[in-house]
């Protein structure tokens, strides 16, 4: 079952690379997004919000992961490649390289045409910081950051899972990882109802974005800005330091690699929020680091999906090998 997974994941980055997300395409997220919204609102009041949570978290992986399932197991019985092309959609649609590069894209391009108020708004849909005030430094580190973050949450993550558990826990990952997007902050509103949702998002993702990481890292043998010992200097160091515990793992990295510096003032409806800084000013952030950035993010999808395979085919291999081994056989018997 390893090989169609392999085989799924790969036509599934070839159609995010080809098509992105298309907005006429049926998308599994916003099934997700209604069954939260629903949630929230005829759960999140009164007595027992954490408990009440945790149901949320509950029904918002279980509906999915079982309707996928379902679905994946009725195609692969009709034809094997009926089953490997639906998979190979529903675990395009748990990934996001197209629209993170063109959501980035559409901030640099009124930059360099000294456009703030327009890269402001389009920074704005993608951050959850204020953004009426940033000027053109605070615009590209807001921008860097969120595609060193999203590489993982919105792409390699889910292609992990993918690999794992096929689409259906691909799609149960992107579940988590949307309810800890709608009510994982730390608002009043959702300290407590959105607390299970933001603690599973960090242990799913503890494992994939150290393993992106070290792919942002490999991929970036051929930038010459920063040396091999740095970067890993950078990350051993300042990895941690981001409230997060692990979106400091591609923040610091993309901040070594760039030789930039991230982290900082950022503004929340008003209040004041303090990130600690990673990495050092080697360079200025200038307009020229979001599309580097993009760069990090491709070239590392292309080692992490290249590392899965290997990773896929040693795994299939063994569980090969372990059933026709005579050793094996005479043990367990």
């Amino acid at each position: 079952m390893i090989y169609e997974h392999i085989i799924a994941i790969l036509l599934a980055i070839v159609l995010d690379l080809l098509i992105g997300d298309p907005r006429w395409l049926p998308h599994p997220v916003r099934g997700i997004g209604k069954i939260l919204s629903y949630c929230d609102a005829k759960l999140n009041k009164g007595l027992h919000r954490k408990s009440k949570g945790i149901i949320t978290i509950i029904i918002t992986c279980v509906f999915p992961f079982l309707s996928c399932t379902f679905l994946i197991i009725l195609t692969y019985s009709m034809h094997q490649w009926l089953g490997i092309f639906v998979e190979s959609v529903l675990i395009f649609t748990t990934i996001a390289s197209t629209s993170l590069k063109n959501a980035a894209v559409d901030v640099a391009i009124p930059l360099k045409a000294n456009n703030l108020v327009e890269a402001r708004k389009k920074l704005s849909w993608i951050v959850g910081r204020d953004t009426e005030q940033l000027n053109e430094d605070e615009i590209v580190r807001a921008t860097v950051e969120t595609v060193a973050e999203n590489t993982c949450d919105g792409i390699t993550a889910p292609l992990f899972f993918a690999l794992i558990g096929g689409a259906p826990l691909a799609i149960a990952y992107r579940a988590v990882n949307t309810a800890d997007s709608m009510i994982g902050n730390k608002s009043p509103k959702y300290l407590e109802f959105g607390w299970a949702s933001a603690r599973f998002d960090d242990l799913l993702n503890y494992l994939p974005s150290r393993l992106t990481a070290i792919a942002m890292i490999i991929g970036s043998c051929l930038n010459r800005k920063t040396s091999l010992p740095y970067k890993l200097k950078i990350l051993g160091r300042d990895a941690r330091k981001h409230p997060s515990p692990n979106s400091g793992f591609g923040e610091a990295t993309v901040a070594a690699i760039l030789g930039v510096q991230l982290g900082g003032t950022n503004t929340y409806n008003g209040i004041q929020s303090i990130r600690p800084k990673l990495g050092d000013e080697k360079y200025q952030l200038e307009q020229k680091h979001i599309y580097e950035a993009v760069a990090v993010m491709y070239h590392s999808i292309f080692i992490f999906a290249l590392g899965l395979i290997i990773g896929g085919m040693i795994i299939e291999f063994t569980f090969a090998w372990s059933e026709s081994s005579p050793f094996i056989f005479f043990i367990g018997n």
